[in-house]
């Protein structure tokens, strides 16, 4: 791995005088032990490549569960991962709640909201961020461009629903803004950190938002069918979400919850959990934890110098991207043709309404964004 971006560096950023700062860069020993993709993986924002320690816990649970070994350990996996993903959003583990899909914790947002209440979203917005606003035929939902949304705002809005960075195109939202013009109209504040979580610095989108939604199978590099819900922190916004879908797991007293309604929830965001897939978060408590190990600072420098280094080659080859200069995502207008062309050697890449959507994370290298430059040059 390149050493311009992936020199060794195991401790947290160092202060040298008043004003200097050096910055974490990632740990490529590290990267190099524990992913392995076969080819040019460019590919993150769709599906993150796992890390060994998550496969080798995922087939150990899956061999646990073909011998007959009691599983009920695996629940001690689900809280590793909440402990891990309150530590990545910096808030405190009393706030998260596990599940499955973002679009489960959407709905239970939505299902919250007074019939008539205003819902303002992004358009083309990802639809597990919105479309559970949408079914619900008594809600006002409104739909402007992404960077009008702090402008749109308004006295008769009651939530804010918006994605961090954008799946299609990598925008990023402007999260402080949008929390500023919330408070000032008094609405709530809903963002999806899919796209973001793992290389953007989290706990400032958590500290801003109301209700906070990430599927790990991205940028976190778990297995698919974990997600992580943080809830507000005030007493009166937590109180005003029902937990619908809860179960046993969603007791104060889970093991005493097992048959007949539930006699006390969870005081806490565990209220709000699904019943998890144990498989999935057997691995999802180590690939979080290498995520700690690397640091989302390294991570994030790491993937925006490789995200730079394309939108340069891509302007020397005549194309424009999406502007999105402060994402690892790269979307191109006009070049999603050439995805399976290039997938057919070995560039692993995602065509989106159009466009060739590249995305760059820890596992990659400059020599994977020079070989994709090669390749659209050719």
């Amino acid at each position: 791995m390149d050493g311009q971006v992936a020199a060794r560096h195991s401790g947290p950023m160092q202060t040298s005088g008043a004003h200097q700062v050096v910055p974490q860069v990632l740990d490529a020993e590290l990267v190099r032990a524990q992913y392995s993709p076969a080819a040019t993986y460019l590919n993150t924002a769709s599906t993150g490549l796992l890390p060994a320690r998550a496969v080798a816990a995922v087939r150990d649970a899956v061999a646990g569960m073909a011998e007959g070994r009691a599983n009920d350990s695996l629940f001690g996996d689900v809280e590793e991962a909440r402990a891990a993903f309150a530590r990545i959003a910096g808030v405190p583990v009393s706030r998260v709640a596990t599940g499955s899909s973002v679009a489960t914790y959407t709905g239970l947002i939505a299902a919250s909201l007074p019939a008539g209440a205003e819902v303002l979203t992004a358009e083309g917005e990802f639809s597990s961020t919105v479309n559970p606003f949408h079914v619900r035929r008594d809600l006002k939902v409104r739909t402007v461009p992404l960077e009008a949304l702090p402008d749109a705002v308004r006295p008769s809005t009651a939530l804010v629903a918006v994605s961090a960075a954008q799946s299609a195109d990598g925008r990023v939202a402007d999260v402080a803004a949008l929390r500023a013009v919330t408070r000032e109209h008094g609405a709530r504040l809903y963002v999806d950190v899919s796209q973001a979580a793992g290389w953007y610095p989290l706990a400032a989108h958590a500290a801003e938002a109301d209700f906070l939604a990430s599927v790990a199978f991205k940028w976190l590099t778990c297995p698919r069918g974990v997600a992580f819900f943080v809830c507000p922190a005030d007493r009166e916004g937590f109180d005003a979400l029902t937990p619908a879908f809860a179960g046993w797991v969603a007791g104060e007293n889970p093991w005493d919850s097992c048959y007949g309604p539930v006699a006390e929830l969870a005081h806490s965001a565990r209220r709000f959990d699904e019943s998890q897939g144990l498989v999935a978060y057997a691995g999802a408590r180590h690939a979080l934890a290498v995520i700690e190990e690397l640091g989302p600072d390294a991570i994030r420098a790491h993937d925006l110098a490789l995200a730079a280094r394309f939108r340069a080659g891509l302007a020397g080859l005549g194309h424009e991207p999406v502007p999105a200069p402060d994402s690892p995502i790269v979307s191109v207008p006009g070049l999603g043709a050439k995805q399976p062309e290039l997938e057919k050697i070995g560039l692993q890449l995602s065509d989106r309404a159009g466009n060739l959507r590249a995305s760059f994370h820890l596992y990659n290298t400059p020599a994977d964004v020079d070989r994709l430059l090669d390749a659209l040059s050719g």
